[in-house]
């Protein structure tokens, strides 16, 4: 057997990659992909992106507004009945030559994602391949996304069909972009759907690849900027006939505004503030390390962590006991270097938020058992230490508010009727997490936890067919498998008369 490479060897490797990736988007710069075209935008302004690990402007990328949304919008528009129209096998095929190139493209993908967002290398490798699966599993579905049902009545059979709804805009986040915007921009395209794609402004390098990636004309327009510039025009635009977005709930509000005058439908992946609730006859083992797994992970910057820690007040000590020695061991370094675990935020001014809870949980009365500081880590970029807050209760700001960052929360609780209303009490709602033994108990607390997904005794693992989304402040709708056809798509209903029915009669 083949002796892995050295973490140093893989870290060496990876910075030999990514230099010259570097150099050549310095030198080129970042423009908007509009009809199958590399454009500055109309104005000429442009913007500067910079690593979060050192501060370095990785590129000048052109700055979007309302005209350059236009021109994308307009080609989306006139490329619709086309991609429409297409034979299913065909999209199909060239839906599974995007993910081809993805791969043959991952490890650019993934050291050019680590230097952009400071996400750690292990995490960012993995996101690439993922991304291709998104690709290769939406593009399987090409063949069924019309399928409808026949419900027959005494006088008709009653068809129903899908057809896609129109141009689409989506407005995708910095964490893990390249990942999340396939994962809304490839059901669009097999739904038969074009799209224009804003990404974030913290994070635009990968978006070019995209759409670079994906080669027909006019199916993927990307249109960079900020939100209050090119995203408001894309959500106004009359010829976007919906918008997925993924971001922040208050973000999330001013988009359901900025559409109503045209109809948007909309879909929403918001934030969250998720419970991991751990029983006394959970086992601990497995429980500690998706605790520690589903928090400290992706800087802790994911929709989905487990930000609250629901511990049972007869285990706590020895659990938080735990817990503290498996933070405090945690890893910060460079992105690049495998052997990171946690490294730089995105930007300063998400690490002036997240620092900014350290003063927070001391104002609550609570207690910051481990971090709470920023860290001066290599490059000397917006680095924090993994944060773990004890001695809170579930009113205090810590244990209702997002943080978006590796900062842990532990709550008590007596009984199960205890830990169901400390985690239910709360505005969001997207995902919740349940340690126990008892099968039935996990049930029950399945059933009465206000989060629009439950993983029983596991952290969060993806299955494309099932329904991802949250209820209340943490979104509207449902992405995965079939349900994302039910957004991008309009259902029809025709019904063909038998031609025995008795029809009334006027005017004789």
């Amino acid at each position: 057997m083949d002796k892995p490479t050295p973490k140093a060897d893989v870290f060496q490797a990876n910075r030999d990659r990514v230099a010259p990736l570097l150099k050549t988007l310095r030198a080129d710069g970042i423009g908007h992909t509009i009809d199958g075209k590399t454009v500055a935008s109309i104005s000429g302004e442009t913007f500067e992106t910079k690593s979060p690990v050192d501060g370095a402007v990785l590129a000048s990328v052109a700055r979007g507004n309302a005209e350059d949304v236009d021109a994308a919008a307009t080609a989306a528009a006139i490329a619709f009945k086309s991609w429409r129209d297409m034979g299913p096998a065909m999209r199909r095929k060239l839906l599974h030559r995007v993910a081809d190139a993805i791969e043959d493209n991952a490890e650019d993908i993934a050291v050019l994602e680590c230097i952009d967002t400071g996400q750690a290398y292990r995490f960012m490798a993995k996101a690439a391949i993922r991304a291709a699966e998104n690709f290769r599993f939406f593009a399987d579905k090409c063949a069924e996304v019309r399928d409808g049902l026949n419900t027959p009545s005494d006088e008709h059979w009653n068809i129903s069909t899908r057809v896609p709804i129109g141009p689409v805009g989506v407005i995708t986040p910095w964490n893990t972009p390249f990942m999340l915007s396939t994962w809304k921009i490839a059901p669009a395209l097999a739904a038969g759907c074009t799209v224009v794609h804003k990404p974030a402004e913290w994070s635009p390098v990968t978006a070019s690849i995209l759409a670079r990636l994906v080669k027909e004309a006019g199916v993927l327009n990307t249109v960079h900027g900020f939100g209050e510039e090119a995203g408001k025009a894309l959500t106004e635009h009359p010829a976007i006939k919906a918008i997925g977005f993924v971001g922040e709930s208050a973000t999330g509000s001013a988009i359901m505004v900025q559409g109503a005058p045209t109809l948007k439908r909309v879909h929403f992946e918001l934030g969250g503030k998720n419970p991991v609730i751990v029983f006394d006859d959970a086992d601990l083992d497995r429980a500690l390390d998706a605790v520690v797994f589903m928090i400290y992970s992706l800087n802790g910057e994911r929709c989905t962590s487990s930000s609250r820690l629901l511990i049972q007040q007869s285990i706590a000590e020895k659990f938080v006991e735990k817990l503290t020695a498996r933070v405090k061991a945690l890893r910060i370094g460079h992105p690049l270097d495998p052997a990171t675990e946690i490294g730089p935020l995105i930007h300063e001014r998400h690490l002036a938020k997240v620092c900014s809870y350290f003063d927070v949980a001391r104002q609550d009365g609570a207690t910051i058992a481990v971090g709470g500081k920023a860290y001066d880590g290599p490059g000397g970029g917006h680095y924090v230490e993994p944060t773990l807050v004890t001695g809170a209760h579930g009113k205090m700001r810590v244990a209702q508010e997002e943080v978006f960052g590796p900062f842990l929360t532990v709550l008590p609780f007596k009984d199960e009727k205890d830990a169901v209303e400390i985690a239910n009490d709360i505005r969001y709602g997207l995902t919740g997490y349940v340690w126990t033994n008892d099968m039935g108990r996990a049930l029950r607390v399945a059933d009465a936890l206000e989060a629009g997904m439950i993983w029983l005794n596991s952290e969060n693992v993806r299955h494309l067919p099932t329904p991802f989304g949250g209820m209340k402040a943490s979104g509207i709708g449902r992405d995965g498998g079939d349900y994302s056809f039910d957004f991008y798509m309009e259902t029809k209903h025709v019904s063909l008369a038998r031609g025995t029915h008795k029809i009334q009669k006027l005017g004789i």
